[in-house]
């Protein structure tokens, strides 16, 4: 009932952003400070990770909720994943290391992928099944790892069906299919078992995520929307809000936009 709660909700902003006419959304507010990364769960909880390299969580309304200091140990994150409230995943690239934190913040978990000779993890992210995909580009395989850091699953090389595999640079589980995006080749679509069900010429897009039945890219200061089941293309060129922006989500019904430092959250 919570997912699809979660999937209506984004639906709802992901429509609302493509439906609306006018060229400005409303400024809601402004979370400032330094601030260099940011996601947002499906509850709306705000994750943002400073200069300093501290963690900090706030609740949709910006309230604090809790902070995570030790975030250098493994050099700089390369990416947070906070698709499961209950679960967050921080990846440090460098070290082929996933520090995986409960909901307040503290560690669950830390997992180096290089003990089970991973060494080049290029992206992770959350599993279905509360596992996490890791897509390993040394062998091509997107491997499944567990929080003991066992590899639970894998697919064959990819290599055999690809005439180039992918280098994604971010991966997303929906709907008992895993997204793999690469901004040069474009996207790749595999069910489970690791096997091609599309791929799509969406190249040079910033932001890559699955928004229910949607998949939504950033270029610049265009939008564009793409619905797997109607083949329908959007795009909405939003000057006034992607201008200069370093990054940009959306999640139920916001657009959070991260600009010199500062987080910007319009409605939608």
């Amino acid at each position: 009932m919570k997912k699809l709660i979660f999937i209506t909700c984004c639906l709802f902003g992901a429509c609302a952003l493509f439906g609306q006419a006018d060229t400005s959304l409303k400024l809601v507010t402004i979370l400032k400070g330094e601030y260099l990364d940011f996601t947002v769960d499906n509850l709306g909880n705000i994750f943002l990770l400073d200069k300093n390299n501290q963690l900090k969580k706030l609740t949709s309304s910006g309230d604090s909720v809790a902070v995570f200091n030790d975030v250098r140990r493994y050099g700089n994150v390369y990416s947070i994943d906070a698709t499961n409230p209950l679960k967050v995943l921080l990846y440090y690239k460098e070290f082929a290391t996933i520090v995986v934190l409960d909901r307040l913040l503290n560690v669950r978990t830390t997992i180096d992928l290089r003990q089970q000779n991973i060494f080049q993890a290029r992206a992770i992210c959350q599993s279905y099944d509360n596992n996490i995909w890791v897509y390993d580009e040394g062998s091509a395989t997107l491997k499944k790892v567990g929080d003991d850091g066992t590899i639970v699953d894998q697919t064959g090389d990819l290599r055999l069906q690809l005439d180039d595999a992918p280098a994604p640079e971010s991966l997303a589980d929906q709907d008992r299919l895993v997204y793999m995006y690469d901004s040069i080749k474009g996207l790749f679509i595999f069910d489970y078992f690791g096997t091609l069900k599309n791929k799509l010429a969406f190249t040079g897009w910033e932001d890559f995520q699955v928004v229910g039945k949607y998949i939504v890219g950033r270029k610049g200061i265009l939008l564009e929307r793409y619905q797997l089941s109607s083949l329908l293309l959007q795009e909405r060129t939003l000057p006034a809000v992607l201008k200069n922006v370093t990054k940009a989500r959306i999640a139920i019904d916001r657009l959070y936009c991260l600009r010199d430092g500062f987080l910007y959250i319009y409605s939608l």
